[in-house]
């Protein structure tokens, strides 16, 4: 089977040169970004695909709590057999989380728990859900770049599109790179890694995001899921090539 190898661009931090800094910490409250991006084909090939995401923060004294909704669906225009044609949906996926993490006295040093559950009707696993405790610290840290970095345990429970069930144990890794590019635009770098007994699940998204004005965004991204242990006829490996709009409220 096919497997996956997810880069962080480490290196680029070597070009790093007098762009502006990384944006100050939020102050105290909520602070929710919306994006939304669709495309609708027409022609030889006729089908519609969207993507859109909520991300709600919290900012209070010793708390930082993020929750985040996403969802991506995709349709189709087939031809039957008779030769008429229909719609057909060929990418579902739902996902929703939550985490809170307490500060301790250093800053950038956290503990935290979040919680996780992913419905995806094409994929190698139709459900997957985590929970997860652990320690977070910022392991880098200039006027234009921040790496931080996660590690704990977590428990897992997923259902293959086969229907079997599986759960267990878990280590998670997880690495977040923010690079300021200049005042209007920031290159971001996120990796999750969940290594269980019998599947490691890998998550990355690689993104671009350039200011329109003080709300509005536009945002480019790769993302990619994988799991090493699927079954033979579901690929390791998922990809999806965005464009969206954000606007931060």
């Amino acid at each position: 089977m096919k497997s996956s190898l997810l880069v962080t661009p480490l290196a680029l931090t070597l070009l790093c040169g007098s762009a502006a800094a990384i944006d100050a910490p939020p102050p105290y409250g909520w602070s929710t970004s919306a994006e939304l991006g669709a495309i609708s084909t027409s022609g030889n090939t006729v089908g519609t695909s969207v993507t859109g995401k909520i991300d709600a923060k919290q900012e209070l004294p010793d708390f930082s709590n993020e929750y985040i909704l996403a969802g991506y669906f995709k349709d189709e225009q087939i031809t039957n057999e008779d030769g008429s044609k229909s719609r057909q949906r060929s990418a579902q996926r739902y996902s929703v989380s939550g985490k809170t993490a307490y500060k301790l006295m250093e800053d950038n040093d956290r503990l935290f728990a979040l919680a996780t559950h992913v419905n995806d009707k094409f994929g190698a696993y139709t459900t997957y859900s985590t929970v997860g405790v652990g320690y977070g610290t910022r392991l880098y840290s200039a006027e234009n770049l921040t790496i931080d970095g996660e590690l704990g345990p977590g428990y897992f429970r997923g259902e293959r599109s086969t229907g079997e069930t599986e759960n267990g144990m878990t280590v998670r890794a997880a690495g977040s790179l923010k690079w300021r590019l200049s005042e209007s635009a920031l290159f971001s770098q996120l990796v999750t890694v969940e290594r269980g007994t019998s599947n490691t699940h890998s998550t990355a998204e690689t993104s671009l995001s350039t200011k329109i004005n003080t709300t509005m965004q536009m945002k480019a991204a790769f993302s990619v899921r994988s799991d090493t242990s699927v079954p033979d006829d579901k690929k390791n490996t998922d990809t999806q090539t965005s464009v969206t709009l954000v606007y931060s409220f």
